[in-house]
């Protein structure tokens, strides 16, 4: 990487750094050896997990240090690492049913489904599904299958997180529904879109025709083709400022494995995507140590890619709840920085649909609804006032 391209690492903890290195020892076989006695002197080892556990790599971090077989981690560190490893293998295999159940279940019933995450790509990525972590299953299908969808997981045993909606407003503001399922313990996220408008992406019909079968069940499941998945992944990264090493982490994989360029710049070129997959690649080179293809590297020189980075990896650094982190202005401004400029129009006319909040400062009869557009910004004004309340 250019060195015109160097990222002020300065923030990063000590723990931090480890917690790098040591996920970089499967390229570096040596190399933790060589760094051991300066950075494991004084190590705040709590700090260490709470970061793993942050990040979600504690699966990838046990695996490397297992094979180590260093004296020089803490008997509780490694035994905490152990423990939560184990309970994500189960939580993967529960996943991994459940993911074959609704398959089957959907395909039985002709709606079209693709999983954007879980278990089949921690099989992809990493050749074991106990090495990546995944708290629930997302699933993209057809907008025109959402009715049919929730008869179909209704009938067996899950529950539609209601969200208040005023004028269809989830059409515009939302990219997917949540149900869970009581019994289960299981969280699914119905996707109509991969992202939050105005963000441009493939029709469902052109990412069907790239799919791929995953061969972890033994009914057909399907999920994202190679180059659509790693712009998936780099667009679902970046809107969320990186904030889980585990996304990154999953990158390093895709780029280590071998994309097809043609494919990618193709993908790039239509969908207003150069800038993030440039931010994405000077993050991976520079945390990871990321190879990057010489057909690659002119995405890192693209205007704004590595403010971008730097901005993201102020939110990397960070150990707070995504929630408090998208509450800031800092992660506001972030958000709005990624789209290009026609997608900054089409975000600022967003905002001047009704919401939900709108409805609740002042309510009306559902036919006087279409009022809430022209009082939207007086609605927005009065609730920033705090009279309201």
């Amino acid at each position: 990487m250019d060195k015109n391209h160097s990222l002020d690492l300065s923030k990063i903890s000590k723990e931090l750094i480890v917690l790098l290195e040591i996920i970089k020892t499967e390229q570096q076989h040596d190399k933790i050896m060589s760094f051991k006695s300066e950075l494991y002197t004084d190590l705040d080892w709590d700090l260490f997990l709470q970061l793993a556990s942050h990040h979600r790599v504690y699966p990838k971090i046990y695996s490397m240090i297992n094979k180590l077989e260093e004296k020089w981690i803490p008997p509780y560190v490694f035994q905490t690492l152990y423990r939560d490893y184990k309970q994500n293998t189960f939580q993967m295999l529960h996943l991994s049913g459940e993911m074959e159940l609704v398959s089957k279940l959907f395909t039985e019933n002709q709606v079209r489904l693709l999983f954007l995450k879980g278990p089949v790509i921690a099989a992809e990525l990493y050749g074991d599904i106990s090495l990546r972590t995944s708290k629930d299953l997302d699933i993209l299908i057809p907008i025109t299958s959402l009715e049919k969808t929730e008869k179909l997981l209704l009938s067996i045993g899950y529950v539609k997180e209601e969200t208040p909606n005023v004028l269809n407003e989830w059409k515009w503001k939302n990219h997917h529904v949540v149900y869970f399922h009581p019994q289960k313990k299981i969280q699914l996220e119905i996707h109509w879109r991969l992202q939050p408008r105005p963000l441009k992406e493939p029709e469902f019909n052109e990412l069907w025709e790239q799919k791929r079968v995953s061969n972890i069940t033994s009914y057909p499941v399907y999920f994202l083709g190679n180059e659509d998945l790693f712009l998936y992944l780099v667009s679902h990264g970046a809107r969320h400022g990186w904030f889980r090493l585990r996304w990154m982490l999953d990158l390093d994989q895709m780029l280590r494995k071998g994309l097809d360029i043609k494919k990618i710049n193709k993908l790039l070129n239509k969908y207003q995507s150069n800038h993030i997959v440039g931010q994405a690649l000077i993050l991976a080179s520079q945390l990871f140590k990321t190879p990057i293809e010489k057909d690659l590297i002119n995405l890192t020189e693209v205007k704004n890619s590595k403010k971008l980075a730097q901005n993201a990896l102020d939110i990397i650094t960070g150990t707070t709840s995504l929630e408090n982190i998208m509450s800031t202005k800092f992660y506001r401004r972030y958000l709005f920085s990624l789209n290009s400029r026609i997608q900054k129009f089409f975000h600022i006319l967003i905002l001047f649909y009704p919401s939900s909040l709108d409805a609740k400062t002042l309510r009306l009869p559902k036919p006087l609804h279409f009022f809430y557009f022209p009082l939207r910004p007086f609605l927005w004004a009065w609730r920033k006032t705090g009279k309201s309340k």
